[in-house]
């Protein structure tokens, strides 16, 4: 017995022998830990799928899902494992789900969650203002609601003096949020994930005073453009603002504003100047 305690505690007291024990004991660590990894990620989990493609505020019935192993790595944090999860719940206003995905818990709403319109949310003191475009002049389809727009201006000046009948065209009105872009029938055109709409209108809201501004030149002959800027412009947007202060005047100079205290005794004057009638429109 005491040869035995000998023989180990001289195989311990050998430098090479305790470096090989240590080596060994590493590598079947990382072995392990490495096999361990792979096993739950590779490791399969049942998850809900659509059998077909949901369309918007469309309530989800036991009937439209199915389930599928996928390995746990590919699931990620927003989807939803579990089918009483996603039965009773309403596709949001603004998503679609195709045949086939996952249950994103984004996309997912309650009925009493669900917005009753495009302008729910807009701020006290602002007016909705729907804009006629088509799918040139929204640049084939692509502005999207949430994006920020410049509004240019363009006409054929009709005032008299040396500049008549010149080319008049700037930036009119920025940083413009987008809430929606409907077609002819007043659907969202991107509410679908295929056979996108004709956009026929861009729909904004902004102050009383740019909404006057607004429906007074699109009364005029000019015409009134958006023009979609970069990421960063809608990801840092800046205060709505008049842009030009002589196309505001020019439009302003060829209308008349008048209160209710003012329609019984108007009397149409020529050389009325308007251009003071709506005050500051700049924020």
């Amino acid at each position: 017995m005491n040869n035995i305690k000998i023989a180990i505690k001289r195989f311990l007291r050998n430098k090479n022998t305790v470096t090989i024990l240590v080596l060994i004991l590493c590598v079947g660590l990382i072995y392990w830990g490495y096999n361990r990894q792979i096993k739950k990620n590779t490791e399969p989990v049942n998850v809900p799928y659509a059998l077909r493609e949901i369309e918007p505020r469309t309530l989800i019935t036991s009937e439209m899902i199915g389930t599928i192993k996928v390995a746990k790595k590919m699931v990620s944090s927003g989807v939803l494992r579990s089918t009483n999860q996603i039965v009773g719940k309403y596709v949001n206003y603004d998503a679609t789900v195709p045949a086939g995905s996952m249950f994103y818990e984004s996309v997912l709403v309650d009925w009493k969650d669900m917005p009753n319109s495009l302008w729910q949310d807009i701020e006290a003191g602002s007016t909705v203002v729907s804009l006629p475009v088509d799918l040139d002049s929204t640049y084939g389809n692509s502005i999207f609601p949430g994006n920020y727009i410049d509004l240019y201006y363009v006409t054929v000046s009709n005032e008299d003096g040396k500049n008549s009948g010149k080319l008049i065209f700037g930036k009119f009105i920025e940083s413009i949020k987008v809430l929606s872009v409907i077609d002819g029938d007043g659907n969202n055109v991107f509410e679908k994930t295929v056979d996108v709409s004709t956009p026929s209108n861009l729909v904004f809201a902004v102050d009383e005073e740019y909404h006057l501004l607004l429906r007074k030149a699109s009364y005029l002959s000019g015409t009134i453009v958006p023009v979609p800027r970069n990421a960063d412009y809608s990801a840092s947007p800046g205060n709505t603002k008049v842009s030009s202060s002589y196309i505001r005047q020019y439009i302003l100079r060829q209308t008349l504003t008048v209160d209710d205290t003012q329609l019984d005794n108007l009397t149409y004057d020529e050389n009325i100047d308007n251009s003071d009638n709506n005050g500051e429109v700049s924020k």
